[in-house]
């Protein structure tokens, strides 16, 4: 195994460095420091044919200019915090504003644009890279100076393991999460729609019109949101019209902070299949509903990828019934996600 380094541009006046992680088998991993991105992942499929699988750009501009968030790491707080705001112990902290009335993905120049810090991992067993950030009090409206962690690796059993981490010197809100669009035939080969996905939960969030959590929790049986048994993903689209498909947050099975299963997809045609273990309490299920098809999405239609972002849940700040955001001085909020790549015969 080993780490290969590249330039890959400038941004904010730094070296922006692509790092490709490869294990034994030749299969890679392409990371860079710009938003502790993932890039291409190139994994077989059942012919042993070598395709990266995972939307991206060649070039940093992009990812610079403004994109869907391919394959970033998303924070301070991914998904959604209604109304762009929050209290802490009687103290109301309001934040920037960048979806409607709302905050999506931590506000604006969020993590996902920001230059990390990078240190190549070499190990016996795995190669990575640990990408580390500073946020200052007040970033994005967030109380407190975060310093955030987001550490990839990469082994021969094609594991590409996500460890999120983070501390603060007052308490604050943190939810972190990888933002990858994924199409198991080969980016740029078309429709996902054909892709067959488990998911490991039995709820799923219930949400108003703006996708804001009202605190309720709905089971998936009888709904377009059953994948408790492998089913395509397009089998049920055209019945969610509000949305234009999936962008949902499931309540993953088992006990959070534990590694457990959180669903797997497989594209009948390649073979390759992809399996999700996490400590996160969700995972949200998207359906790249909104890909234009055009330069700023790297040629991806919509329903041409999904996301599964593992996560915990939006507006958790606003909700005391769901598990707590909250982090606190001298506490480490520490989450892992595991992305296991295979072939189906």
């Amino acid at each position: 195994m080993m780490i290969e380094t590249a330039p890959f541009g400038t941004a904010d006046d730094q070296p922006i460095t692509r790092y490709t992680l490869v294990n034994s088998k030749g299969h890679r991993v392409h990371v860079m420091n710009f938003g502790a991105t993932l890039l291409e992942v190139e994994v077989p499929d059942r012919d042993g044919q070598l395709a990266n699988v995972n939307l991206c750009f060649d070039s940093l501009e992009p990812y610079v200019q403004g994109h869907p968030y391919f394959g970033s790491t998303v924070g301070r707080f991914c998904n959604r915090i209604g109304n762009a705001t929050f209290t802490i112990d009687g103290t109301e902290y309001p934040l920037v504003v960048n979806h409607g009335k709302h905050q999506l993905h931590g506000g604006k120049k969020n993590f996902s644009y920001q230059v990390w810090s990078a240190e190549p991992i070499q190990a016996s067993d795995h190669v990575g890279v640990r990408f580390e950030l500073t946020s200052p009090d007040g970033d994005n409206g967030f109380p407190g100076t975060v310093h955030a962690i987001a550490e990839y690796t990469w082994n021969d059993a094609d594991e590409l393991k996500l460890t999120y981490s983070a501390t603060t010197d007052k308490p604050t809100h943190v939810n972190l999460c990888n933002h990858s669009y994924w199409n198991l035939g080969g980016a740029g080969s078309g429709t996902a729609k054909d892709h067959v996905a488990t998911i490991e939960a039995d709820h799923f969030l219930d949400v108003d019109d703006d996708l804001i959590p009202t605190g309720k929790l709905n089971e998936v049986a009888g709904t377009p949101l059953d994948f408790r048994s492998p089913t395509e993903l397009g089998k049920r689209i055209d019945q969610l019209p509000a949305t234009k498909g999936y962008d949902h947050c499931y309540v993953v099975r088992g006990q959070a902070g534990t590694l457990r299963p959180a669903g797997i997809v497989v594209d009948p045609d390649s073979g390759r299949s992809l399996e999700i273990e996490t400590t996160q309490p969700g995972m949200q299920l998207y359906t790249a509903n909104h890909l234009g098809g055009g330069p700023g999405t790297a040629g991806a239609a919509s329903h041409d990828a999904f996301c599964l972002e593992t996560q915990h849940y939006p507006d958790a700040p606003n909700k005391p019934e769901f598990k707590s955001t909250l982090l606190n001085p001298g506490e480490t909020l520490k989450e892992v996600t595991i992305h296991r790549f295979g072939v189906r015969p």
